[in-house]
C-alpha cells in the first residue's frame, strides 16, 4: 500500500509499504477514505517530538471502511464506516473505566520510554512516536486498529466524510478544552490560537454558555473565518494590539474567567520572551516555545482556569509558575478522552447544530502529502486544515 512516512526533520515521503494485517483478535483493518494533517503533526515534521524512527507512518486523524475484523470483534462488521479516535484505549483498565481514556494503562506496548521522561505513560497514539507506542498512522491506504471493539465509532451513511472526520481529534479536543473551563453563565473565555482546535474551542465555549469569547491570533484569514462562523465572537490580533490591556478592557479590569491555550509548543509572538524562545529552540537549548501559555497565565483572572489542549513535549523555560500560584489558578490539560466525547458530538452533527467541515481549507491526494506538509508548515494563514484522500 501507499503511506506517508517520516524520515527526518522536514522529510516526509509517500512510500510503498507492507499492508497491515490482523495481529490480535481485537484488531480491525480499516481502508482509509479520508485523513487529515493536524497541527501537532507539524511538531513531528519540525523535529520537536523525540523517538520517531525513519519509515514511521504518520497520521492520527482518519476514517474509513472496515475491511477485516479479528475473531473477538462483535461490534463491527466488514463494510461499516467508522471514525477512529487518535488515542488507543483498552476499555478495561483503571483509567478507561473512569473515562480517562487518554490515560489508558494497557495500550502502549513501549511504556518505559514515556515513564523515563514523564514518570508514567499515557495511552498509545496513532502515528505519533515510539514513546507513544509506535503504532502506524492513518495517512495511508489502510491501517490496523487495535482494540477495535472499543475505539471506532460507526457513522451513518447519510453523513459525508467531511462532516465527521474531525471527530477523530480536533472537534472533541476543542470541546474538552472548553468543558475543562467549567464555564458558568456570564463568563468570559479567552482562547489563544485560531487554528482548527481553537476554532472548535470557540464553538464549544459558546455551546457551554459563555457570554463572551475572545480569540487571539495574528493570522488574518483564520480570525476572519472565526468571525464569520460565530456572530458574537471578539478577536484580538496580537500584532496590532496588546493582548493583556485589551482583555482587561473587555472584562472591566478583572481578566478572563478562563483561558485556553490551543497553540502548544510552537507558539508565535514578538515580545522578548517569544524571541528568546525562538533562539533557544533553534539552538536546542529549549524543547518548547511556551509564549502563549505564559500569556494565558498572565492574563487569566484570579481564581480562574487555564485549559491546555495544545501539545507540549518537554521542559518549559521561564515558566511563570509564581503568577499561577499567586492567583490561585486551576490547570486542566492533557490528551483528549476521545471515547467519552465522540458519540455525544456525533449527535450534535446529526442534529444539524454544527458542520465541522467549515475548517477545511485544502483537499489533496495522499500522493501530494509531502507538498501539503511543506505548505501547511510555511503558510499557516491560508493552509488551515488539509484533508487527504488516498483514493
Amino acid at each position: 500500500m501507499k503511506a506517508l512516512c517520516w524520515f527526518g526533520k522536514h522529510d516526509v515521503r509517500v512510500e510503498n509499504v507492507a499492508d497491515p494485517t490482523i495481529l490480535n483478535s481485537r484488531d480491525a483493518i480499516v481502508k482509509i477514505t479520508s485523513t487529515a494533517i493536524c497541527g501537532s503533526d507539524l511538531h513531528l515534521y519540525n523535529g520537536y517530538i523525540p523517538t520517531m524512527e525513519p519509515g514511521d507512518i504518520l497520521g492520527h486523524e482518519f476514517m474509513g471502511e472496515v475491511v477485516e475484523v479479528g475473531a473477538s470483534i462483535t461490534n463491527l462488521k466488514v463494510g461499516d464506516r467508522v471514525v477512529v479516535p487518535f488515542t488507543i484505549a483498552c476499555g478495561n483498565c483503571f483509567y478507561c473505566k473512569r473515562e480517562l481514556w487518554s490515560c489508558c494503562d494497557n495500550s502502549n506496548p513501549k511504556p518505559e520510554i514515556a515513564e523515563t521522561l514523564y514518570g508514567y505513560t499515557g495511552s498509545a497514539l496513532f502515528g505519533y512516536t515510539h514513546m507513544m507506542g509506535g503504532f502506524a498512522g492513518g495517512q495511508a491506504e489502510y491501517v490496523r486498529v487495535p482494540f477495535a471493539d472499543v475505539g471506532p465509532l460507526k457513522i451513518p451513511d447519510h453523513l459525508a466524510d467531511d462532516q465527521v472526520l474531525f471527530l477523530s481529534d480536533i472537534f472533541p479536543t476543542g470541546y474538552m478544552a472548553a468543558e475543562n473551563c467549567n464555564i458558568h453563565p456570564g463568563d468570559t473565555v479567552a482562547i489563544w490560537g485560531a487554528g482548527p482546535v481553537g476554532q472548535f474551542a470557540v464553538k464549544s465555549a459558546f455551546m457551554f454558555g459563555a457570554e463572551q469569547v475572545v480569540l487571539i491570533d495574528h493570522y488574518h484569514d483564520r480570525l476572519e473565518l472565526a468571525r464569520s462562523e460565530n456572530e458574537n465572537l471578539i478577536t484580538i490580533n496580537f500584532d496590532e494590539e496588546e493582548v493583556y490591556d485589551r482583555l482587561l478592557e473587555l472584562t472591566g479590569g478583572r481578566g478572563p474567567d478562563s483561558c485556553i491555550d490551543a497553540v502548544g509548543l510552537e507558539s508565535h509572538g514578538s515580545t522578548p520572551d517569544a524571541i528568546l524562545d525562538y533562539a533557544k529552540a533553534a539552538t536546542y537549548l529549549a524543547t518548547d516555545r511556551p509564549h502563549a501559555l505564559r500569556q494565558a497565565i498572565y492574563c487569566c483572572r484570579k481564581g480562574g482556569t487555564v485549559s491546555v489542549p495544545g501539545v507540549y513535549g518537554g521542559f518549559l523555560d521561564k515558566f511563570n509558575f509564581g503568577a499561577a500560584f499567586g492567583k490561585g489558578l486551576t490547570f486542566k490539560m492533557g490528551q483528549t478522552n476521545m471515547h467519552k466525547y465522540m458519540p455525544r458530538l456525533l449527535g450534535e452533527i446529526e442534529a444539524g447544530k454544527i458542520d465541522p467541515s467549515f475548517v477545511i481549507s485544502h483537499r489533496l491526494k495522499l500522493s501530494e502529502a509531502p507538498i501539503a506538509y511543506e505548505r501547511f508548515n510555511a503558510e499557516k494563514n491560508s493552509w488551515r486544515k488539509v484533508v487527504l484522500s488516498p483514493n
